[in-house]
């Protein structure tokens, strides 16, 4: 799943492109993927593109004040068209959701790969009109985002553990199962401690973490092209997607957690004293 490197990364290239262009004309593919009604996608066509930018995993493009707005879930992507098709888009197993055509000819897709179609596509007046985007926590990179903040969040979050209180976009946008698993690492605190039980000192080591691994996954994604941009992630990772790996930091064999539709990544070294945490997955089939 793209997460807030990924996605700003995206962002900042279809800025590049985009803007200044006018939109000549947007293909929806898959009409289960547009979630809203009151705006055809047609009211887009002839309008010039003035931002791309994000809201959490959400990507915006304004375009003279309607928002085209998308979001990639587990299994989306963009990918940049030169020379946009020509044929009409249609359905098939290319998994192809959106094609937006430029006045220029170039464009690009929007696609989800998979069974599961979870992707989304909204046409709004007002980007708080998407129900996810109105819901957001703040943006943990935010110059207003304090760990007076951060560690408030966690106090509200009671007893819930510290992997799903990271990834619940409710209280900080972006980050998700990736992330989550990198920052906990870095921060050397175990996935399933409550979020509230952090001192003062713990609190502020796991903001100065977050800060430091999602800037660091932004710099790096920055000057990646679109098409290598989930290899660079993967690359990046020194937990996440890497069972039975030694640890870089302690040498520790990495260890995963399964759940019914996902699963993270931790070091029992570093981050739980040497005691594996329970899989839940593999303790029913044990049974």
């Amino acid at each position: 799943m793209p997460e807030m490197p990924e996605v700003a990364a995206l962002a900042a290239t279809l800025q590049r492109r985009l803007r200044g262009r006018a939109i000549a004309a947007g293909h929806l593919v898959s009409f289960a993927a547009l979630k809203s009604f009151q705006i055809p996608l047609e009211a887009l066509a002839g309008l010039e593109v003035e931002a791309v930018t994000t809201h959490g995993k959400f990507i915006d493009v304004d375009a003279q004040g309607l928002h085209l707005v998308f979001h990639l879930a587990r299994a989306g992507w963009v990918t940049w068209h030169d020379v946009a098709p020509r044929v009409p888009a249609r359905t098939g197993k290319s998994g192809l959701a959106l094609r937006i055509v430029l006045d220029d000819g170039s464009g690009f897709s929007v696609t989800e790969a998979g069974t599961q179609k979870h992707l989304a596509i909204y046409v709004v007046a007002d980007p708080q009109e998407v129900p996810g985007i109105a819901a957001l926590g703040p943006d943990p990179m935010a110059e207003g985002f304090t760990v007076e903040v951060f560690r408030q969040a966690l106090r509200d979050a009671g007893k819930a553990q510290l992997k799903g209180v990271l990834r619940d976009q409710r209280r900080f946008a972006g980050i998700g199962n990736a992330y989550s698993d990198e920052i906990l690492h870095a921060a050397r605190l175990s996935p399933f401690k409550p979020a509230d039980s952090l001192d003062d000192d713990a609190a502020a080591e796991l903001f100065t973490r977050m800060r430091e691994v999602l800037r660091d996954a932004a710099e790096r994604a920055s000057e990646v092209p679109i098409d290598k941009l989930k290899d660079a992630k993967r690359t990046g990772m020194r937990v996440h997607g890497r069972t039975g790996e030694p640890c870089a930091v302690c040498g520790a064999i990495i260890a995963e957690v399964s759940f019914s539709d996902s699963s993270l990544q931790y070091c029992p070294g570093c981050q739980t004293g040497g005691k594996p945490l329970a899989d839940r997955r593999m303790s029913k089939l044990l049974k």
